[in-house]
This record gives structure tokens, sequence and C-alpha cells, in this order.
């Protein structure tokens, strides 16, 4: 987005350097920004020209400024406001003439708010802002960038590549996407230079990708950070912990949903008598009394739904279920479900199902 901005603007015939923040330590970034002399430090043995300096008369792209620590947010906010700057090391102002663009992963508000970020730098970088919506949002834009990055890397390794088949990308289309664009980038890389056939196809898409597992780990407020301070849960945890949340309902609501499709008949209780019989066609599923992974248990007995049971006695009656129906197969089992094999391990271990 930065370079687009850059190439459609009447900058576009100088400069585009990008700098990532969080990529470089604090001792190495105030130099890589703006330039040292000679002689400055250990290991500087002749002056070096900075990322601004180079950057003069286009844009410099500052990505994760958020990363960015309060010595050069002060250097840099000296920038904005002046268009000049000293080398590490320098006695004489360099002015530039520089158009700089910001990206952060992560809310500036809120950085400001916890004091990790200055305020007067956040107002100064926020004159025009843009939100670019996560990958998940915009999942018409994957084919298109698909296709982009299966011709970039063909050409760059030089292979005959054919493509993507349909079922590949309709996985690639559904998937979650955490790492957003450099992810999806870097696994069309891997692909392209792995798959046998020349062609991506389904199976050689990776199984964390397919299954959709979520594997992002989730820091709870008042567990100690890196320095052991305990710290407050940031706007960006609580929206995985809502967006994870929603997935799990949805998931519940589908189980659900695929067990009702799945009972072909209902159970009817009739009182006769003051004992109890089942009416005529109807099945009687007792859960409890089924070794989901005996041989002999009927494995196509309907999972049947009973007034007073929770979602956790149907997803146990679904996985005790499809457990029958694969003779105790668990991937199998996941399969049919349709969830990975982490999370019925993990059922089977909640519901002490052995």
């Amino acid at each position: 987005m930065a370079r687009a901005i850059h190439d459609l603007s009447p900058r576009r015939g100088k400069a585009f350097i990008a700098v990532n923040c969080a990529a470089l330590p604090e001792t190495l970034l105030e130099s890589e920004l703006f330039g040292h002399e000679k002689g400055s430090f250990t290991g500087a043995a002749e002056r070096r020209l900075g990322r601004f300096e180079l950057a003069n008369g286009g844009t410099i792209f500052l990505d994760e400024v958020g990363e960015m620590p309060p010595a050069t947010q002060v250097k840099l906010l000296r920038v904005l406001e002046d268009k000049s700057f000293f080398r590490v090391g320098g006695t004489q102002p360099i002015n530039v003439d520089v158009r700089v663009t910001a990206a952060s992963n992560k809310s500036l508000k809120e950085a400001v708010a916890l004091g990790t970020f200055r305020d007067d730098l956040f107002y100064r970088l926020n004159v025009l802002s843009v939100y670019l919506p996560p990958l998940r949002e915009r999942r018409s834009d994957i084919p298109l960038l698909v296709r982009t990055f299966i011709a970039e890397f063909a050409k760059a390794l030089e292979r005959n590549f054919r493509g993507i088949t349909p079922e590949a990308m309709q996985i690639l289309a559904e998937a979650d996407w955490p790492g957003n664009v450099r992810q999806l980038k870097n696994l069309i890389e891997s692909m392209v230079v792995l798959a046998p056939e020349g062609e991506i196809r389904a199976s050689d898409i990776p199984r964390d990708i397919r299954e959709r597992t979520r594997t992002m780990p989730v820091r709870i407020a008042g567990v100690p950070g890196a320095s052991g301070v305990p710290r407050e849960i940031t706007g960006q945890e609580l929206e995985f912990i809502f967006r994870t949340l929603v997935e799990m309902k949805v998931q519940l609501e589908e189980l659900r949903r695929r067990i009702e499709d799945r009972a072909p008949e209902r159970v009817e209780v009739i009182e006769v008598g003051g004992s109890r019989e089942h009416g005529a066609g109807s099945r009687r599923l007792e859960p409890a009394t089924v070794d989901p992974l005996d041989a002999t248990s009927e494995p196509d007995a309907p999972v049947v739904y009973k007034p007073g049971m929770t979602m956790s006695d149907v997803e146990r009656a679904a996985i005790d279920a499809a457990l029958r129906e694969t003779r105790g197969n668990r991937r199998k089992a996941a399969e049919v479900l349709g969830i990975g094999e982490r999370t019925l391990y993990r059922k089977l271990k909640e519901y002490a199902v052995s």
C-alpha cells in the first residue's frame, strides 16, 4: 500500500526507501535512519548515509513504527517538524524533503494511552490515516494475490509452474491468515519450491492451513511480560479472543446442525401403563453405555437431542457417534466432525473418553 501511494504520487520518479523498525535493535536504528560520521562509534570506519538522506525527494516507509524506541521517537519528531536532522556524531544539520508513510500492526492510540508511544509524534504522523483490513476480511483479494505470487516466484526460481488447482485455491481463500499477506506470500514461495507436480494441490498445503487451526498465543492481563511487569491486555488481543469465541460458537452451531441432519429418526417416548416404550420406527441411543471404540457397537446409531441436554452433552454424543462410525479411527473421526485432530484429542481428554 505504501509503495502504491508512492508510485501514484508526483514523487514516483524518486527513491522509495522502506525501513522495518522492529527488525533493528535500538543501537542501530538511529544510525540506519539518520546515518553516521566516520569514527562516531566503534566500527564506524567510514561515513554512512541514512535512509532519510537516501529518500530525499522521494518516500520513506517506516514499517512497524509502533516498535520504535522512545529515544528515536524524539529524533523522528524533530525531523517531521524541522525537516532536518544530524547524523550520528555529526555537527552539521542535513535538510531533506521527503514524504513519510508509516504502518503499525497495533493500535497507536492504545500505545499512547499506555505511554509506550509519544502522543505528539502520533498526532504528527496521523495526518492522513488509511485502515487496511486484515486479509481474512477481504478474501476476494486472495486469488489475485496467490496468482501474482505464483507467477513472481516461478519466474524468480525459473520453474515451469502451471499454477494452482481450484480445490487448493478454495482452501487458501477460506484460511484465516493471522500473518496476513506476508504469511500468504511466504507460504506460496515454499509451495512453488516444493510442489512436486509443478502445480499447487490441496495436499501440498500444510495441515494447519487446511484445518484452519489457530496457534497464535494469547497473553492474559496480569501475566508478567518480557520485563516481568504485569501488563494490561491490548485491543488486538481482545479482538483475537472475541473472534476465537465467535468462531467456537459458529463451530458448535455447525456441529449441532450436522448432528440434526445425520439423525434419520426421532425418538418418541410413549407412556404406557407407567412404563416407557418407544414409538414405531424409532430407535434409542444411550451414549453413556456405548463404547465408541468397540468394533461391535452399531456404527450408524443416530445422535438424539433430548430436552435438557447441554451443548457439551451434544458435542460428547457427536464425538461418540463419529468414533463408532470410523471404528475408533481418530483421524477419520476428526475429518467427519470437521475439526482438527488436536481439537479432537483435547475434547476426548475433556470428556474422559478413552
